[in-house]
C-alpha cells in the first residue's frame, strides 16, 4: 500500500470544474505505465494501455465537492452555494481552503433551533474586516473545499475527498500492477462527477467501449442505527448490483464475482437505494454499454473525515487487475 501516494492525492485541491491539479499529478504518476495519454475538451484524462481484445473503460472521478462564493457582505463575510452535495450540519464549523491558499471557517447565523440550519444560514469567515479586504483575498465564483490533514494508519484512512480519490488511487495502483492484458484498456479519470456525472458521459461517447467499470465509494450499514444495508468496512470491495442510476449488467457483475472467487478475493454485494456513479452515464452512452461498479465501503461520505479500510482498498486493486486482464464471462 503506497500510503504516501494516497495521502498526497487526498490533499490536492480539485473541486468539480477545476480538476487541473489532480489531473497533472496523476499524469506524472502513470505516464510510464501506459501507451497513450489524452486530455479531452471537458478535461477528462484518458490513459490507454493497448491490447488485442475488447475495449474496457475504467472510470474514477477526480473532482471533489466544494463551496462557491456568491456574495461578500460589508463586513467581509462570504455567502456561498454548494458545488456537489453538502450537508449543512456537516459543513458547519469546518475549515475550508481556496485555490490560492486562503483558509476560512464556516460559521452560522444565530438560530432559534438547530432544525432551522440550512446552507442559507451559513457563511465563510476568512478573517477579513471589510468587504474591500475580503475582495482582495477572494472573488465571486471562487471555490473552496474542506481542509484537514489525511490520516492513514495500519487499518484505515480518514480524509476529505476519498470520494473519489480512492477510486483514482485504485486505478493507478492496478495500472502499475498490470503486466499483459487480453483487453484494450482505457483508464479514464473523469471530471464533474459530483455535479451530474458529466465527464463520464463525454469520455464514454468518445471511447465507445465494449464494457464499462466505475470505481467509486459507497455507503455502509455498519454504524449505530444506520439504514439497513449489507455493506460494511472490512468485508472486501463491494460488487454493485444496483443504485439509483443503474442496474448493473449481469455479464459485468457475474464476471466480477467469478474473478473474485477464482482468486480468493473477499467481496460483498451492494444494493444502494440512493446515489449513483460514473457507470450511470457510461451504460446509457450511444446504443448502450454493459457496465458495473467496484465500490469501496466508506463511512461519512461528503465530509472532511470519510473513512475506509486499507484491506478493502487492497482487495479492490487486486479485483480490478484480475477483472481487466482477461475476457469477460458472456
Amino acid at each position: 500500500m503506497n500510503k504516501e501516494l494516497l495521502k498526497n492525492m487526498c490533499s490536492i485541491y480539485s473541486p468539480s470544474g477545476n480538476e487541473t491539479a489532480i489531473r497533472d499529478f496523476i499524469v506524472n504518476e502513470i505516464k510510464d505505465y501506459v501507451d497513450e495519454i489524452k486530455i479531452d475538451p471537458l478535461g477528462n484524462l484518458i490513459a490507454r494501455k493497448k491490447g488485442p481484445g475488447k475495449k474496457i473503460m475504467l472510470a474514477g472521478h477526480m473532482d471533489q465537492i466544494g463551496l462557491m462564493v456568491t456574495f461578500i457582505d460589508e463586513n467581509g463575510f462570504l455567502r456561498f452555494t454548494n458545488v456537489g452535495g453538502l450537508a449543512p450540519a456537516i459543513t458547519l464549523s469546518q475549515r475550508v481552503i481556496f485555490e490560492n491558499g486562503i483558509i476560512g471557517v464556516i460559521g452560522s447565523e444565530k438560530l432559534e433551533s438547530i432544525k432551522d440550519l440550512n446552507l442559507d444560514k451559513l457563511y465563510i469567515d476568512i478573517g477579513a474586516s471589510s468587504q474591500k479586504e475580503a475582495e482582495e483575498m477572494v472573488s465571486i465564483g471562487d471555490v473552496c473545499v474542506y481542509y484537514s490533514e489525511p490520516i492513514i494508519d495500519d487499518k484505515k484512512v480518514v480524509s476529505q475527498a476519498l470520494d473519489d480519490r480512492i477510486g483514482c488511487f485504485i486505478m493507478i495502483e492496478a495500472l502499475k500492477a498490470l503486466k499483459d492484458s487480453e483487453n484494450d484498456l482505457y483508464f479514464v479519470f473523469t471530471v464533474q462527477e459530483e455535479v451530474g456525472i458529466r465527464g463520464a458521459k463525454t469520455s464514454a461517447y468518445t471511447i465507445n467501449p465494449d464494457f464499462g467499470i466505475a470505481i467509486d465509494v459507497t455507503t455502509t450499514g455498519d454504524t449505530p442505527n444506520a439504514k439497513k444495508m449489507a455493506v460494511k468496512l472490512g468485508n472486501g470491495p463491494a460488487i454493485k448490483v444496483k443504485d439509483n442510476s443503474i442496474l448493473c449488467h449481469p455479464v459485468v457483475k457475474n464476471t466480477m464475482i467469478k474473478r473474485a472467487k477464482e482468486n480468493d478475493i473477499k467481496y460483498q454485494l451492494e444494493v444502494l437505494e440512493l446515489g449513483g456513479t460514473d457507470s450511470g452515464a457510461i451504460h446509457l452512452t450511444r446504443s448502450g454499454i454493459p457496465a458495473g461498479v467496484i465500490s469501496i465501503p466508506t463511512r461519512y461520505i461528503h465530509s472532511n473525515c470519510e473513512m475506509c479500510y486499507l484491506s478493502d482498498i487492497t482487495g479492490a486493486i487486486e479485483l480490478t487487475v484480475k477483472l481487466v486482464e482477461s475476457e469477460f464471462v458472456e
